[in-house]
């Protein structure tokens, strides 16, 4: 079976043009620091701050492109801290959960969002070709097993998204990095159901 590299996706936030403009200025576009391995997205400069009923978390990256809904994707202990609860979803599907308050890092604007806080669900990215190639398909659950120094394991629950505008990598969040010990470059191997 392929192997495919797993990397960890940090806590970020997703906004549409409208909530951009209103914390960075009429006009202001983002400002890519850094490409993604999901061909066009990218990590901005622009940060903003997450606040929540217990805590604030700062500094958090806002990824590009903009899109039509916001969402903020953060993981099960960043919910824990900021107080708010975060459902596990897929990334789009925000349809009852949570809202949240951004602001500018200096405070000056503050927008509240009514839904769009998620845990993302840990997901398997592949191009149709990809998908044909391991007998997947768009939306089938696989397990994926890691082996780490110390603490390997099998992720279970991992849902497949086919698209030919994906590159064939696994996503999982901070938690479930630090549990498998996933540092530097790490790969998994598809276990079907």
């Amino acid at each position: 079976m392929k192997k495919l590299l797993v990397e960890t996706s940090a806590r970020h936030v997703h906004l549409s043009k409208k909530e951009f403009e209103y914390l960075f200025g009429e006009g202001k576009e983002l400002t890519v620091k850094k490409y993604l391995s999901q061909p066009g997205q990218f990590v901005s400069e622009e940060k903003v701050n997450l606040v929540g009923p217990k805590k604030s978390i700062n500094g958090v990256s806002i990824l590009g492109p903009l899109r039509k809904e916001a969402q903020v994707e953060i993981s099960l202990t960043d919910a824990r801290t900021l107080g708010v609860n975060a459902l596990v979803r897929e990334s789009g599907d925000i349809d009852g959960t949570s809202g949240i308050t951004i602001t500018s890092l200096d405070g000056s604007k503050s927008l509240t969002l009514e839904k769009g806080v998620i845990a993302a669900k840990r997901h398997i990215h592949a191009t149709e070709e990809d998908a044909k190639e391991m007998n997947l398909t768009n939306g089938e659950i696989v397990s994926v097993k890691i082996n780490t120094k110390d603490r390997s394991l099998i992720f279970d629950d991992v849902v497949v998204r086919v698209r030919n505008d994906f590159a064939f990598y696994m996503h999982i969040d901070t938690d479930e990095s630090n549990a498998a010990n996933a540092s530097g470059e790490v790969y998994g191997e598809i276990i079907k159901k």
